[in-house]
């Protein structure tokens, strides 16, 4: 009988470590760390039902405001670990909110998915797909590398900047300009030798390129950049302020700036003044040589984002939001027998998960905002800041968002939770909201200091051109920069144009 029992207690526990072998497999095949993304997994279920039903209520928090809080507390844990898929989370985030009592009815849970700038996103990214598919992205990138005939390190990352200046009208995310760059930087630096200032090249063009590039050149195009998106549509939820295309363009096209400093940095740390391409302009020349004759497909791309494009800036005069263009944009493009693409080619290439991640976010960033949670985050905050001048407040948040960015990934997730405190808060301060709100948030783009805090990073990372290391001894005067940037040179640009952040009361200048 002991032979049997134990070896079924044999059997049992085969069968078990088969079980949850199965679950780690699926896991590793998923591309992610099983102990990080299980941990993640349950820590963000404990913590999400010990707030909803075993935390007190803290004074002065409504019941729909520590719901709120459950929400928010599952979903930095979900985003931090990446236990789940990111559009999954921003999909579940309405559930949870009606089910955890934080908002009554579903429609109103789920109004991040009923934005305008969330239909923008979504005809920005359609508008990228096809770019991406015709080709067009790499053109764009080769020709201009051609035209500014470039010779050594320094060339490149400006004409590399100019890519990404010209990308960020098209492809509306960071990470997205990153990925689409990142072959053809790869087969940049291909052409560098191994040498220490080769080497030393490489990491320059890499790091400035893909992720200082990135991140810098769509802060001035309000749908380069998904955060800008988010801030736009609160501002308009929340504060009745409304933010066209062309308004967002005045306030920020001095971030352009900024990329000389960075420029002036990178290239100094890694010591690159001189440093050659091996053959460089010969070997761009034969990249472009290799591209077909331009089609009739990409040049009624081109006419067709044109249009759009002037719609935007036009906004003021014909009275069609950003939205409604892109969208008619799209109408033109799906003209039946205008072009020859398939629907499924496109839906492979329109990132549906950072849409939803989008959504999600934005129907959180509306609950903290109505539940109370906002306002009660900031009247937590409001004492640490309180009594000091402007400047010494910017510092501290810019100095405090950089902390809490260290363990994120996502822009998008930091500035959902991060913008409806802030707008809460500016006026306990005694501070503009909008420029307020925009100055901090705008310091969030630029974490630099591990390349696990931005997408773009990440996949700069995987060329295998640069360290942890190198990142970091870097990226922290990087980060120091844009601190010093956001208040000594855009507060005082914002001034100018009307939105002073040490006065509250100043009329919207738009």
């Amino acid at each position: 009988m002991k032979g049997s029992t134990d070896a079924a207690g044999i059997a049992v526990s085969a069968t078990g470590n088969r079980f949850f072998g199965r679950f780690i497999e699926n896991i590793r095949a998923s591309e992610r760390k099983p102990v990080k993304t299980l941990t993640g997994f349950f820590i963000a279920w404990l913590i999400f039902f010990l707030i909803l039903w075993v935390m007190p209520l803290p004074e002065k928090m409504s019941p729909a405001g520590k719901s709120t809080l459950a929400v928010l507390a599952w979903a930095t844990i979900m985003w931090v670990t990446e236990a789940l898929p990111v559009g999954v989370s921003g999909l579940l985030i309405p559930m949870l909110l009606v089910m955890g009592g934080a908002v009554d009815k579903f429609p109103k849970a789920a109004s991040g998915f009923n934005q305008p700038v969330v239909f923008l996103t979504l005809a920005a990214f359609i508008f990228a797909a096809i770019v991406q598919a015709a080709g067009l992205d790499r053109r764009i990138a080769l020709t201009l590398l051609k035209k500014l005939r470039v010779k050594e390190v320094g060339g490149i990352i400006w004409g590399m900047f100019g890519v990404n200046l010209i990308l960020s009208f098209i492809i509306p995310a960071a990470n997205a300009r990153a990925a689409t760059l990142l072959p053809v930087v790869n087969g940049i630096t291909r052409l560098f030798g191994d040498t220490p200032e080769e080497r030393a090249g490489k990491k320059a063009i890499v790091i400035q390129t893909l992720v200082y590039g990135s991140m810098i050149s769509g802060m001035c195009i309000m749908t380069a950049h998904l955060p800008n998106l988010i801030l736009v549509g609160l501002f308009e939820k929340e504060l009745n302020y409304h933010l066209s295309y062309v308004n967002w363009f005045l306030l920020q096209w001095p971030y352009l700036g900024m990329f000389v400093i960075t420029q002036w940095w990178v290239r100094h740390y890694f010591k690159t003044r001189g440093v050659g391409i091996p053959g460089g302009l010969s070997r761009v020349k034969e990249m472009h040589a290799d591209l077909p004759v331009t089609s009739q497909t990409e040049w009624l791309i081109i006419a067709v984002f044109a249009f759009v494009g002037l719609m935007w800036m036009t906004e003021s005069w014909h009275g069609i939001k950003a939205h409604n263009a892109a969208l008619i944009g799209i109408a033109i493009m799906f003209t039946p027998g205008l072009f020859g693409f398939k629907w499924k080619t496109l839906q492979e290439r329109t990132i549906w998960g950072t849409w939803l991640l989008l959504a999600g976010a934005m129907s959180m960033s509306a609950a903290m905002g109505s539940s109370g949670l906002a306002k009660w985050l900031s009247d937590i905050v409001h004492p640490l800041a309180e009594g000091r001048p402007w400047w010494a407040i910017l510092f501290l948040l810019m100095i405090g968002t950089h902390v809490i960015r260290l363990g994120m990934l996502s822009n998008v997730a930091a500035i959902a939770m991060l913008a409806p405190v802030l707008i809460a808060l500016a006026p306990k301060l005694g501070l503009h909201p909008v420029a307020f709100t925009m100055l901090v948030s705008d310091t969030d783009t630029f974490a630099y200091i591990l390349p696990t805090q931005i997408t773009a990073a990440v996949i700069a990372y995987s060329s295998g051109t640069f360290s942890m290391a190198d990142y970091a001894k870097v990226g922290w005067v990087s980060v120091l920069i844009a601190i010093s940037y956001g208040i000594l040179v855009m507060a005082p640009w914002y001034s100018f144009m009307g939105m002073p952040v040490w006065n509250p009361s100043a009329p919207w200048p738009f």
